[in-house]
């Protein structure tokens, strides 16, 4: 490898390393301990030093400096990791650079000519490849070490290195942690100890950084039950941050393929650069703080102040500019923050030029002042082009949509907006929020509980008249408090809308909602019976969930969803969430705030394993445990919250709470996000702590929460008595003291309001890795306990084998950016079916763990193994086919190995494959592979019957069939054994392929001779019983004589035993006669009587076998192999 030239003081260099060749201008030398004197102390001492102090001789022992006469200081231009590499490159510079430094007069012309010449190569070799690397050269190096060390695929992208400390029990070892986009890798050399690690990021249950005595500060990582500490980092949180994020890539990439198929960055491993990484992380950490779209980029940030004019002083904070929003947030994040849209900005201008102030006025006449605002000149431009602004703020008006001035009702233009999109379409669609319709408030009544709520009001006018009213309004400490003390009815629905961020896409995409509704009306898919069945379930007390007004907009509401989002659907819980919103939003509102809830802020809620609910469980039990620790060492099983809890998180406390209580759950679940569902949580287990540390199960704990639940009231609810009957019915029942909503909301932030969003997220994607290992360990024993079943390995061997099969299917996701692989494996088909591996990945499996792997044809039997397995013909297996067939090959009676060799050389297992190149022998490529295993070979069974076996019940379709699922089910249940007598007859070309397999089988056995002199035995003997049969059944066929027919076969075998080429010459003879009118044929009945007959043939496959060697050889192998492939 060509090195970017750099100075070498040769006095310190020589006893170091020995020159090998040299001329008047170059010099080629080795590491010394390396090569011949390679062994004892002078190897291992230079070999620790070069890993300790990460040098590129580790990995490269050879090197090649450029001299010039007289001088002390040389300079290294190439390294090698071997002779050949490095001889390569002496001679190209023999040939290519010698003769033309003989022209230049001084040393400094020869110099910069070599030097010039050199970074030519780099930039030629490199182009394109480190660009976003800060350090392309030292990334070069940590290459080159990286492929070194480990073997892995070329593909395989390197994306970060740092130095650090892997703990072996108490011992330290310095060395080098690579981080790759599939694999966390270390390597170390100390004294002749040699430590190599490599740990896939799909086998990562646990990741975080801990501290201890020992350790002050670590990473600690959890895989396959093993824990790994590594530590000495110089920068520890910007590594964690980019451990993080791969691990999540991979666990996105190959177990929740559903979210992962839309993000076209990740679709390509190719892509991932440690700075890529990173940029991403801060844009999700941006957009889910201020609730913008998932699409929206962090592009700048820039610390400055914010003129704050109802407080009159500036905040110190940072300005977040993405396409198309400019957010603000101060340093401690409550004390103040903006979002503007660029779309509502109408001018940018410099203000206050000395200091660096830059003015942004938007469409509700108000202007935002920021200054110290770093190359603020730049920014002024940038943002002109990007908000189509002009330098003043005397705009024309404008047909994009407005913020609403500070006395106008943001409700209202929107009413307008809407009205004005659906045109025709009114009669489909509702304009208005259901509580307004059913629950109009009386002007004229002023009993205690409308004059709060008229007060309530008021404070939020007050509110809107001094921090603005709109997208852009100031959200500080005062807006928090508001909201907790539960925002007015009026208001409500105006204001989820702005703090879950759905204001942006309703504004955005006008007209859209509409267009779903046409659309998805009328569509029959299973979401939509699943929706047709739950609608009269929704909030069932509440009138308007009793006409059809409300019904109906229940029913658009969740179908244009399902229609629009196929991959979530419809899921339990949306319809009650949904109904709450129709209560307080207009019919596209509601849309548009299911769409916030379940696409950004409880991501994978609502998929089809309720990945985000689980997550979101663990964090709260991570929570109960540091807050909680008194109610934790009551409870033995921490499940039990789990459990409990799951529909708290589902539906944001509404199914559990009366739904004037819930509804103030929801306005803090709105404004904080899941940190007000988690908080709220704790506080209903602080404040029942005494009654749940008094019982004795799981049952008496649930009633204790159900009956607090029951006594939770909203003293200042406006809403009618109607709407609060079912939590009035249950008072008379209840003997627990009644608690206030507001209050409970209020203790929940005065004692946990200390829980950092930021701290909130960093737990989810740890507890991420945890949850979707232990679905993925549940799968898992699922699967072992059907096929256990069904063969004869031992529990532990199983469970190996499962992995393998596993590893396999993600081995061929790794280094393929639109592998057909990420398609098998889904989580919503059963247990059996969910990983799933094609013909070319059981070859690998077939080559590592098949007794019969040895065979010259061994890619044959791997490639008819894999099609009589494949009985739909899909081209995929599942773990129990692949596990049967081995069962047989290593449990199975002689009679069942027989009986699968015979079946592998019978339609519709067995295909000719003999066009390959006698160059390649019996190998078969991987094209060649795939072509043969989708091939349709006739076989004897009926075609009905063969159509049966392709039709089965898929996903995907417009329903699922149930009948086609009972019908499956009944047929597996009824299968009966398979008789030997119901087998096909072999003909000659087929019984000819068999016999060479057996003789292949043979090879290398120590009874070698004796099976090859029994099965040219048995073939002769065959062959003549044939003949005699086909004689006494039509005596004047013109057929062979017996004679000659055994003839045949005896020279059959003998050619048989001779050399490959024969044996090919000899099948395409018996090729060419079997197409006659009178080919012979055999049952399996008499091969089976035959070879029983040979005691050699019995012994050879009834010894006995075990697969744990199998195993072991192939878990340190598989990547190997792989990595061939």
């Amino acid at each position: 490898m060509w090195l970017k030239p750099e100075e070498v003081l040769l006095k310190s260099a020589l006893k170091l390393w020995v020159p090998e060749r040299s001329n008047r201008y170059f010099v080629l030398q080795r590491r010394r301990g390396y090569g011949e004197d390679g062994g004892g102390l002078a190897g291992l001492l230079m070999g620790t030093l070069d890993a300790v102090l990460d040098s590129t001789s580790k990995v490269a022992p050879f090197r090649i400096l450029h001299q010039t006469p007289d001088s002390q200081v040389y300079w290294s231009i190439a390294c090698g990791a071997s002779r050949e590499e490095i001889t390569e490159h002496w001679d190209w510079l023999e040939h290519n650079v010698m003769k033309t430094l003989s022209v230049f007069d001084s040393n400094e012309d020869v110099t910069s000519f070599v030097q010039g010449k050199i970074r030519g190569l780099i930039a030629e070799e490199g182009k394109g490849s480190f660009i976003q690397e800060e350090d392309p050269e030292k990334f070069r190096e940590a290459i080159l070490k990286f492929e070194k060390c480990f073997g892995l695929a070329e593909q395989e992208k390197l994306v970060t290195y740092y130095s650090c400390s892997y703990w072996r029990g108490r011992v330290p070892c310095q060395g080098w942690l690579y981080l790759s986009t599939n694999f966390l890798s270390f390597y170390s050399f100390l004294l002749g100890a040699e430590i190599k690690l490599v740990i896939s990021w799909d086998e990562i249950s646990k990741l975080e950084k801990t501290s201890n005595v020992i350790l002050t500060e670590s990473i600690h990582v959890c895989s396959r039950g093993e824990d790994h500490y590594f530590s000495m980092f110089l920068h520890i949180n910007e590594t964690f941050l980019l451990m993080e994020q791969l691990a999540n890539y991979a666990v996105r990439r190959l177990f929740d393929k559903e979210t992962f198929e839309s993000d076209l960055v990740l679709r390509d491993p190719l892509q991932i650069t440690k700075r890529g990484l990173e940029n991403r992380a801060h844009s999700e950490q941006f957009s889910a703080f201020f609730r913008l779209p998932k699409e929206e980029t962090l592009k700048e940030v820039h610390e400055c102040f914010l003129w704050v004019p109802f407080s009159h002083f500036n905040t110190l904070g940072k300005m977040c500019i993405s396409e198309n929003y400019v957010c603000f947030a101060s340093q401690d994040g409550s004390l103040c923050s903006i979002i503007i849209p660029l779309r509502e900005v109408i001018a940018v201008e410099k203000a206050d030029l000395a200091n660096k102030g830059v003015s942004i006025s938007t469409k509700g006449k108000r202007a935002f002042r920021f200054t110290e605002v770093k190359d603020f000149e730049h920014l002024v431009a940038k943002l002109r082009i990007r908000s189509g602004a002009t330098s003043s703020p005397h705009h024309t008006a404008s047909t994009e949509v407005a913020t609403t001035s500070d006395s106008d009702n943001l409700v209202d233009y929107y009413e307008g907006q809407l009205m004005a999109s659906q045109k025709g379409s009114s009669k489909t669609v509702s304009t208005e929020a259901l509580m307004t319709v059913f629950h109009p408030q009386d002007a004229d009544n002023l009993d205690s509980k409308m004059l709060k709520e008229k007060m309530k009001e008021q404070s939020w006018n007050i509110l809107f008249v001094e921090r603005g009213r709109g997208i852009s309004m100031f959200r500080t400490k005062k807006t928090r408090d508001l909201v907790l003390r539960g925002i007015p009815e009026t208001l409500r629905g105006e204001l989820w809308l702005l703090f879950s961020g759905a204001v942006n896409d309703m504004a955005t995409n006008p007209g859209y909602y509409t267009e779903l509704v046409e659309k998805s009306l009328g569509t029959c898919t299973l979401a939509t019976d699943e929706i047709e069945r739950d609608l009269r379930r929704s909030l069932p007390e509440h009138p308007a969930f009793q006409s059809d007004t409300g019904i109906s907009a229940l029913r658009r509401v969740l179908t244009a969803y399902a229609y629009r989002n196929p991959k979530i659907g419809y899921c339990q819980a949306m319809n009650i969430l949904t109904s709450v919103l129709l209560l307080y939003a207009k019919e596209e509102e509601a849309f548009w705030l299911l769409v916030a809830v379940c696409e950004r802020m409880l991501p994978d809620y609502f998929n089809r394993r309720i990945i985000g609910a689980l997550v979101d469980q663990a964090v709260f039990e991570e929570l109960i445990r540091d807050h909680l620790s008194q109610l934790t060492d009551h409870m033995t099983d921490m499940t039990f919250f789990s459990s409990v809890s799951l529909s708290w998180f589902l539906t944001l406390f509404i199914s559990v709470l009366p739904i004037e209580s819930a509804v103030s759950v929801v306005d803090c679940f709105f404004y904080d996000g899941i940190k007000a569902i988690l908080q709220l949580g704790l506080a209903v287990l602080d404040y029942n702590m005494d009654k749940l540390l008094t019982c004795k199960d799981d049952a008496e704990a649930v009633t204790v929460l159900n009956r607090f639940f029951d006594s939770v009231t909203n003293k200042d609810s406006p809403l009618p008595q109607a709407v609060q009957q079912a939590s009035n019915l249950n008072d008379t029942k209840s003997y627990h003291p009644k608690v206030d909503i507001t209050d409970l909301i209020r203790e929940s932030n005065e004692k946990y309001g200390d829980i950092r969003y930021e701290d909130v997220e960093s737990m989810r994607c740890r507890n991420r890795l945890y949850v979707i290992q232990t679905l993925e360990v549940t799968t898992k024993q699922n699967v072992l306990r059907v096929v256990s079943q069904d063969v004869k390995f031992s529990p532990s061997d199983l469970e190996e084998l499962y992995e393998l099969f596993k590893k396999e299917h993600f081995l061929s996701c790794y280094w393929s950016a639109n592998s057909p692989v990420l398609r098998h494996h889904d989580p919503s088909l059963p247990y059996l079916d969910q990983y799933r591996i094609d013909c070319q990945q059981f070859r690998v499996l077939y080559h590592l763990l098949s007794p019969w792997a040895h065979c010259a044809n061994r890619d044959s039997l791997a490639l008819w193994t894999f099609r009589l397995l494949d009985e739909n013909a899909d081209c995929l297996i599942n773990f129990k086919e692949f596990a049967c067939s081995l069962d047989v090959m290593y449990n199975g009676s002689f009679t069942d190995k027989l009986k699968l060799l015979f079946k592998l050389h019978i339609p519709p297992a067995f295909t000719e494959v003999e066009s390959l190149s006698p160059s390649k022998g019996d190998d078969l490529s991987k094209e060649e592979l795939i072509h043969f295993s989708q091939l349709n070979v006739s076989s004897p069974v009926d075609s009905q019957e063969a159509d049966a076996l392709k039709r089965s019940p898929e996903k995907g379709k417009e329903k699922i069939d149930i009948q086609a699922y009972l019908k499956q089910w009944q047929d597996e249940l009824l299968k009966k054994e398979e008789n030997i007598k119901d087998l096909p007859r072999m003909n000659q070309f087929q019984f000819i392929q068999f016999s060479k397999t057996l003789y292949n089988l043979f090879h290398g056995d120590p009874e070698e001779e004796l099976l090859y002199w029994a099965i040219a035995t048995v073939t002769s003997l065959l062959l003549k019983m044939e003949e005699v049969g086909r004689r006494l059944q039509s005596p004047t066929s013109p057929a062979k004589s017996p004679a000659s027919a055994a003839e045949s076969s005896a020279d059959s075998q003998n050619t048989l035993k001779k050399d490959s080429a024969s044996q090919q010459t000899e099948c395409r003879n018996v090729q060419s006669t079997r197409r006659g009118d009178h080919e012979w044929s055999f049952a399996f009945e008499q091969i089976l009587a035959s070879l029983l007959n040979e005691p050699a043939l019995v012994r050879f496959f009834e010894k006995p076998l075990d697969i744990k060697a199998k195993v072991e050889n192939a878990k340190t192998s598989q990547l190997k192999a792989r990595t061939r492939v």
